[in-house]
């Protein structure tokens, strides 16, 4: 074998190689180039999605908007909608939250007998469903699933304490405020689908940590819509039945986050109830935006949805957390 320095090399040896080498170079310098000139985008630019129902003056849902027909405001700032559907089909995240405290005994298998037609209805391959139960505790009875007969095995099982579970009971009260918590961090946080936790409850919470305030929030957080259900049993409190404070609570839940707010009466039963929520989830626009105000600070921001056509009214969440 012989070993050949460059210089000893033929001469057209030599000429193929200084041509090799600036060939190399003159392509790496391109590449290099095209990289600086390439355009990047931001991975702080952040999309604000919003789900919206649209009703008229008889509370009737009124679909087939043209993007155009919508109006948006952040702060006050008039922002553009950048994108639009009207696709019922999106799939869908949905929380049942379901107070099993003592006050609810009697309207509890009502709940679970509607519950079970409900989501016989409305679950597709595509959507999922939790089912979480709450009363002196916050208990997850069923995790995401897509399974009919996951959800209609648990159902059953959504009851009251025990009376065992009552004697060994340390603090107490109805958790509503950390279940709505709970739910909201722990999986909707997670989920990029659709989102919306429905809560049957009489409203009384007497023993979470989170405030309504706080219970809110979180839901606002998690871009998750709050459909509040109202159902009360009155003689369950005596004299001093809190249905009042209950309703408001219930229905500032629904209002600040979206959603709806519905009370079980005579002239309103909860399979009603269900499918009008079912109606709901599968007429709502989706729309997105980019926030002409850049976040700087982690804050909540008000959000401003309108329409043109004059008697419609724009169901949909009053803020959104902006964060940095």
């Amino acid at each position: 074998m012989h070993l050949y320095s460059l210089t000893s090399l033929p001469q057209f040896t030599v000429e193929r190689r200084r041509l090799l080498l600036a060939a190399c170079s003159l392509l790496w310098g391109g590449r290099r180039a095209a990289a600086q000139e390439t355009p990047t985008f931001s991975t702080e630019v952040k999309v604000v999605n919003l789900l919206a129902t649209v009703r008229g003056g008889h509370g009737e849902i009124v679909n087939g908007l043209p993007k155009e027909d919508f109006l948006l405001f952040e702060n006050g700032r008039s922002q553009e909608i950048r994108y639009f559907s009207r696709e019922s089909d999106l799939p869908l995240t949905l929380g049942l939250m379901v107070d099993t405290s003592m006050s609810q005994q009697k309207v509890l298998v009502e709940e679970r007998s509607a519950s079970f037609r409900f989501l016989d209805q409305v679950l597709r391959a595509q959507d999922q469903v939790f089912i979480m139960q709450f009363d002196m505790g916050v208990q997850l009875r069923q995790p995401l699933t897509s399974s009919r007969q996951a959800l209609s095995d648990v159902l059953p099982y959504i009851d009251t304490p025990t009376v065992k579970q009552l004697r060994i009971q340390s603090g107490g009260g109805t958790l509503l405020y950390d279940a709505v918590v709970t739910a909201a961090q722990d999986i909707m946080q997670r989920a990029r689908n659709r989102k919306a936790l429905i809560v049957l409850s009489d409203g009384v919470d007497t023993g979470s940590e989170a405030t309504l305030a706080q219970s809110i929030a979180a839901s606002q957080r998690a871009d998750t819509l709050i459909y509040s259900i109202l159902f009360a049993d009155p003689g369950a409190y005596g004299f001093s039945f809190a249905g009042s404070t209950g309703k408001s609570a219930m229905m500032r839940m629904a209002r600040e986050t979206g959603g709806a707010f519905f009370e079980v009466a005579k002239k309103m039963s909860i399979d009603r109830i269900f499918d009008r929520i079912q109606e709901e989830l599968r007429s709502q626009y989706s729309l997105g935006y980019v926030s002409s105000d850049p976040v700087r600070i982690s804050e909540f921001r008000k959000i401003q949805l309108t329409v043109k056509p004059k008697g419609l009214v724009v169901q949909t969440r009053e803020q959104y957390w902006a964060q940095r």
